[in-house]
């Protein structure tokens, strides 16, 4: 059902990309709008009116197919991943279904107040329409709606403490607060059933199976995030890492899933990415591990900070496992001075927050096959850690003379050797 929804919006997406190359005419009017000249010349080329052009751009706009900046535009992420990745698909439809206000123009006669108070009280009405699960009358959602709005207006109103001035009269408002709201529904109606969302017609509203599935997710959503088992939703992200570092990994993923659902996607992953930069060698790891429950919208970021010595390995590994190669095989993406960086990283987490037993047993994971071998290679990569970590590694080991060779390795580093 996404897929055919969008089918338009996708190929008018898919036109923007081949025929408006960097370099040439502006295809926004520098407001995100198609200019004049291009939806002539989209409608020509794809058989269409200008009208449908412009419908559907601005619903691959609001479906992140495209991206405007200004009097260009670009494709979308999604539209990279439409032919092989299902989520991406539902995520740009879920992302229109967010948007539906803007979908469908809101009558140019009512109160920007009044449509804001509607746009914040449909939700409520999604969810008993879900709950419903079939067609309600739209008497009974307006009822519903008058409710909702009644008690928004009421969270609004303070009383404030102390003596106050003696009230200015204003001049009356041109749509006073008991206007009728049943134009309003009607326009939210439309707008939904315009997205897909719903059905709208004979007095009567039904979810679609994909508006169904919609507003189950976001309901789910909201659970998740009033359950968290270690109540870590409302910190930074380096404090939630923080508060996974001794969680099992199911119990972690779950407070990932938690801390996640109760933000916007795109400053999470920002977060986290923040996070990863640290000095915390272990948090670094957790982060990806978060960035893994995030999925393919933290794909443009990860692939951005690829290039980023300290984030490069856990970025390539984090995109070989989204492109579908097994986690056991996924290391093999990374050169053996990459594999050694991380060997480093992942032993500085150990030092710094596990016991000496776990940093003897990571001697045994590296890929280099003999001790001296390894100590070379640290040495090469020029990892900040490199000394403190063979330090810790000395201390724990429990053979004199490998500790020794340890010891001297670290000496050597420490003093530029």
């Amino acid at each position: 059902m996404a897929r055919s929804g969008l089918a338009d919006a996708a190929r008018l997406a898919h036109w923007a990309d081949d025929a408006l190359r960097p370099g040439g005419d502006g295809a926004s009017d520098g407001k995100g709008t198609l200019s004049d000249e291009t939806a002539e010349r989209a409608a020509a080329d794809l058989g269409l009116t200008a009208a449908q052009i412009r419908a559907d751009w601005d619903t691959a706009r609001l479906a992140g197919l495209v991206e405007v900046h200004g009097n260009s535009a670009r494709p979308g992420w999604r539209l990279r991943a439409w032919d092989r990745d299902d989520s991406a698909v539902l995520r740009g439809w879920v992302a229109l279904f967010d948007a539906w206000s803007l979908a469908h123009p809101e009558p140019g006669d009512r109160e920007p107040a009044a449509v804001a108070e509607v746009v914040s009280a449909m939700p409520q009405v999604l969810s008993f329409l879900q709950l419903s699960a079939g067609p309600v009358p739209v008497e009974q959602l307006l009822d519903l709606l008058e409710q909702r709005v009644v008690e928004l207006r009421t969270e609004r109103c303070e009383i404030p403490y102390g003596p106050q001035p003696e009230p200015v009269e204003e001049p009356e408002a041109t749509e006073p607060q008991d206007a009728p709201l049943a134009p309003l529904l009607d326009w939210a109606l439309r707008a939904l059933a315009s997205v897909g969302a719903l059905t709208y017609g004979d007095g009567q509203a039904t979810l679609t199976p994909l508006g169904n599935w919609a507003v189950w997710v976001k309901l789910e959503q909201i659970c998740v995030a009033a359950q968290s088992p270690a109540g870590n939703i409302e910190v930074a992200a380096e404090e939630m890492l923080r508060g996974c570092a001794q969680l099992r990994p199911n119990a972690a993923r779950a407070e990932y899933r938690a801390w996640l659902a109760a933000r916007p996607v795109g400053s999470a992953v920002t977060d986290l990415l923040g996070a990863a930069r640290g000095d915390d060698a272990l948090l670094r790891g957790l982060a990806f591990e978060a960035l893994r429950v995030v999925g393919a919208p933290a794909e443009p970021d990860v692939r951005a900070v690829a290039e980023e010595p300290t984030l490069r390995p856990y970025a390539l590994l984090w995109l070989a496992e989204h492109d579908g190669i097994d986690p056991e095989d996924a290391h093999e993406v990374l050169t053996r001075e990459e594999a050694t960086w991380l060997w480093v990283d992942t032993a500085a987490a150990v030092a710094d927050h596990g016991e000496a037993p776990m940093l003897v047993r990571h001697l045994e994971s590296a890929l280099q096959p003999t001790v001296p071998q390894l100590l070379d290679e640290v040495r090469a990569v020029g990892h900040p850690r490199t000394v403190q970590v063979l330090v810790a590694l000395a201390a724990a080991h429990p053979d004199p003379a490998l500790a020794k060779a340890v010891r001297r390795a670290a000496f050597q580093v420490h003093t530029g050797g």
